[in-house]
């Protein structure tokens, strides 16, 4: 009962000291200038010319698109790391393109952060996808770091089965859902 009449009291402050006791504040100075006056006192002021650049939009675009085609190109060049039913760890022909990512991120993609998406099939709950996928995506990363890529280039996230590539119900198309995709940042 105390808690009700006190939650009563609390909303009844909070209601009344919200409500302002002030009136809207006037701008006197623009009150008291006649239109007529500053139309004439604006039209006496001499004019400054503006200097213009054109740009085309081709060439604002030039460096943005090269980079983002390059980082398309090379992410493109990335392969997908596929995983077994319910595991997490790296099966030696998985370890070889792991091998060949990491060639390829110490060398072409030396500038570029690395986002690792751990994913996973429709099976299990979300939360146990989620944990699931990252643990694979933390599989991949322990492999690049072993390989020589600096692991504070790397960035780790999980899809759970929220990301599938393939929605079929069959097994071929649950093991292409259980994988980790390499993604380049700039």
């Amino acid at each position: 009962m105390k808690n009700i009449v006190l939650s009563g009291v609390v909303a009844a402050l909070l209601v009344f000291s919200g409500c302002s006791s002030k009136g809207p504040a006037v701008d006197t100075k623009a009150a008291n200038n006649n239109p007529v006056e500053e139309a004439a006192s604006t039209a006496t002021q001499e004019v400054q010319p503006v200097e213009t650049e054109t740009v085309s939009s081709e060439n604002s675009l030039v460096n943005s698109s090269t980079s983002e085609s390059t980082m398309n190109s090379i992410e493109s060049k990335l392969p997908t790391v596929y995983f077994a039913f319910d595991k997490y760890n790296i099966t030696p022909d998985m370890q070889e393109k792991i091998d060949a990512a990491a060639e390829l991120g110490k060398k072409v993609a030396s500038n570029y952060k690395v986002k690792l998406e751990g994913n996973c099939d429709e099976w299990g709950s979300d939360e146990y996808n989620f944990a699931l996928g990252l643990r694979r995506a933390n599989a991949v990363k322990k492999a690049l770091v072993a390989d020589g890529i600096d692991a504070s280039r790397i960035s780790m996230v999980s899809y759970g089965k929220s990301n599938p590539v393939c929605t079929a119900h069959t097994k071929e198309c649950w093991a292409k859902n259980r994988r980790v995709n390499f993604k380049l940042l700039p």
